[in-house]
């Protein structure tokens, strides 16, 4: 029996491949976008010791306005360190551990009395930006681009909500609070929630995870690396240990 997967990346090439690996991998990918970017034409600065980007949409969106750093670049996550050698850049630091607390972690004993650019989503954690500066560090933060939710997102919620959906895969935490917020317009959000108990659900990285189990939905999987592939493959090994 092909077992159904939700996924919540954006409706672009994330989402294509998204669906390509779940359909290698044998199953049915429900393909539900949480999130649509919506760039700023911001740029990140051009005059800080330290700039430290988040995502490979951020990468994407600096490289197309012709970025170029002057200090220390900084990477969370092993797919923004690789975007951004794709583009050229060079990559000084990536943190051990791919959150926000590990990139401080990672520059607190090198920042104090340093600038410190962080070019990112409107929706970045501030545990970043307080960390650093607490470090002595003083923090720019460049918004690079807004994370907004499709106005036709939800299929997934109306499956979750009749038991007919296998497994979710959460990305971050807004695409945990984007399907709550489109199971709500449905009248489902309970339900959904319920649905997804006999379901497999993973989450990338800490955060998310707190996200979902805050909200009342219980997490199976917990990537230990910010990447899709990784916890795709993890929630389908999950998933097969309870066939």
């Amino acid at each position: 029996m092909t077992v159904s997967v939700g996924v919540f990346r954006p409706d672009d090439d994330r989402l294509t491949r998204a669906v390509e690996l779940l359909e290698e991998l044998g199953t049915e990918p429900i393909p539900d976008p949480m999130l649509a970017v919506e760039s700023t034409d911001a740029v990140p600065r051009a005059d800080a010791d330290y700039t430290v980007l988040t995502s490979k949409t951020g990468v994407e969106l600096a490289a197309q306005a012709d970025w170029t750093p002057s200090g220390v670049v900084c990477a969370i996550g092993s797919s923004t360190a690789d975007s951004l050698r794709a583009h050229g850049y060079s990559v000084d630091i990536v943190p051990d551990r791919f959150t926000s607390s590990g990139m401080v972690d990672a520059l607190s004993d090198r920042v104090d009395g340093a600038r410190v650019d962080v070019a990112r989503s409107d929706h970045g954690s501030p545990v970043l930006t307080d960390g650093l500066e607490d470090a002595g560090a003083y923090v720019h933060e460049t918004v690079l681009y807004r994370l907004t939710r499709p106005p036709r997102s939800g299929v997934s919620t109306e499956l979750a909500a009749t038991g007919e959906i296998d497994a979710v895969l959460f990305t971050s935490s807004l695409t945990v609070e984007h399907f709550l917020e489109a199971a709500a317009e449905r009248g489902l959000q309970a339900e959904a929630i319920d649905g997804l108990a006999g379901a497999v659900v993973g989450a990338i990285g800490p955060p998310t995870h707190q996200t979902a189990e805050d909200a009342g939905i219980d997490v199976d999987v917990v990537s230990d690396r910010a990447d899709f592939e990784t916890l795709a493959r993890t929630v389908i090994e999950r998933m097969s240990e309870r066939v």
